[in-house]
């Protein structure tokens, strides 16, 4: 079996990261753990994620890395959270500050609304359609 493990998001800073991913999307602290380079080995990942993909969380080292930080997908939607519950959740992170740049729409394959990370890069909190819904 093949899978996609690790997704490297560039940050700014380390613990101002940690604590958006951890506090506002509710997401668990995998691993903090120092290199020699005086760089931390970061991941982060859904609270629920089991054997899922995660964010490793790496500062930008130079000003080309500083530059895509919050602009990694040129303003494209680059990251989808999955839900088991849309209201739910999209109500904990407004009340924690996550920024929506719309309203919640219910589309064929499923609820949707996308939000900004702390740096701006574009996600979509998504409750998908049942597979019963989606069928054509």
């Amino acid at each position: 079996m093949k899978r996609i493990a690790l997704v490297t998001l560039v940050v700014d800073d380390y613990d101002e990261a940690i604590r958006f991913y951890t506090e506002a999307l509710g997401f668990r602290l995998a691993e903090d753990t120092p290199r020699p380079d005086g760089s931390r080995w970061v991941v982060v990942e859904p609270e629920t994620e089991a054997q899922g993909t995660a964010l490793l969380l790496a500062r930008a080292r130079d000003e080309a890395q500083r530059s895509r930080v919050g602009d990694q997908t040129g303003g494209r939607v680059g990251f989808f959270l999955h839900t088991d519950d849309f209201a739910r959740d999209h109500a904990r992170m407004s009340a924690a500050g996550v920024t929506f740049l719309e309203e919640p729409r219910h589309e064929t394959y499923g609820s949707v609304a996308v939000f900004e990370d702390l740096y701006g890069n574009r996600w979509d909190l998504l409750q998908p359609a049942p597979p019963e819904e989606t069928a054509h």
